[in-house]
């Protein structure tokens, strides 16, 4: 069973930064691809980036050239730099990891931690 483990999430004014990080830990398989989502309060949960093993970034329109993916697959760790917050911004964020198990994709997810951008 994976689990992951996020920390960083908190108060911050419009145009400052916050780093989310995930750990994933349990299990004896690394992820695939790692990503982090978010959940605004009334809204779906969105993507918000991506990052394959190899290191191919995927992400959301709204956040491109301010947030930053990136991962430590030694460490099976996902890292989220986020500058130029905005607070369109605020939101829970989720951490994912796809885990290729016995020839079949299975999600994890972590339990989320919030960003709140002030304006």
């Amino acid at each position: 069973q994976v689990q992951l483990a996020e920390s960083g999430g908190g108060l911050v004014q419009a145009g400052g930064s916050l780093r989310l990080s995930c750990a994933a830990s349990g299990g004896s398989f690394s992820p695939d691809n790692m990503g982090w989502y978010r959940q605004a309060p009334g809204k779906q949960r969105e993507l918000v980036a991506t990052i394959t093993r190899p290191g191919i970034t995927n992400y959301e329109d709204s956040v491109k050239g301010r947030f930053t993916i990136s991962r430590d697959n030694a460490k099976n760790t996902v890292h989220l730099q986020m500058n130029s917050l905005k607070p369109e911004d605020t939101a829970v964020y989720y951490c994912n990891a796809r885990v290729l198990i016995w020839g079949v994709y299975r999600d994890y997810w972590g339990q989320g931690t919030q960003v709140t951008v002030s304006s």
